[in-house]
């Protein structure tokens, strides 16, 4: 369900009360957490937290870097991580404090579903936000771009 909200605000309004009410508890941690450098806004139809253009111009598909998103989807709702999966050890740590948790994992490549608040380990999507400065995350991708480029060459 993509949204073509221009605004979280608009964005959230939209959704029925329910889950208006635990995307915007979730968005709550989120920015409870969100390092400084990154920015919320609406980008690809979802409430996304990203490193602005004026900050990272050089991405591959001259979008704002996505860090995370939250998103209330047809049978779900989902918290992207994007920026924890571009580490293979951040992967192996969250995936472990996940199971940790006794909840029930339900994840994609970069998203966590969830049906009902209940169901995500809000303190581990806070810690995991709070986990990767923008600043590191630049510079990692930074790193990735010039070693493809430099294989390319």
């Amino acid at each position: 369900m993509k949204s073509e909200a221009k605004t979280v605000e608009e964005y959230i309004s939209e959704l029925p009360d329910d889950r208006a009410t635990q995307i915007a508890q979730v968005r709550k941690i989120i920015l409870a957490n969100l390092p400084h450098g990154y920015e919320e806004t609406m980008n690809w139809g979802m409430i996304t937290y990203q490193v602005p253009l004026s900050v990272f111009p050089d991405t591959y598909n001259k979008q704002p870097l996505m860090y995370a998103a939250l998103a209330s989807q047809k049978n779900h709702m989902s918290v992207y991580l994007s920026g924890i999966y571009t580490f293979e050890d951040r992967q192996k740590r969250f995936h472990e404090a996940y199971k940790e948790t006794g909840k029930r994992m339900d994840i994609g490549k970069s998203c966590v579903r969830f049906r009902k608040l209940d169901d995500l380990p809000l303190e581990l999507i806070g810690q995991t936000i709070a986990s990767l400065p923008s600043s590191d995350f630049v510079q990692y991708v930074k790193h990735v771009h010039s070693t493809s480029k430099r294989r390319k060459d």
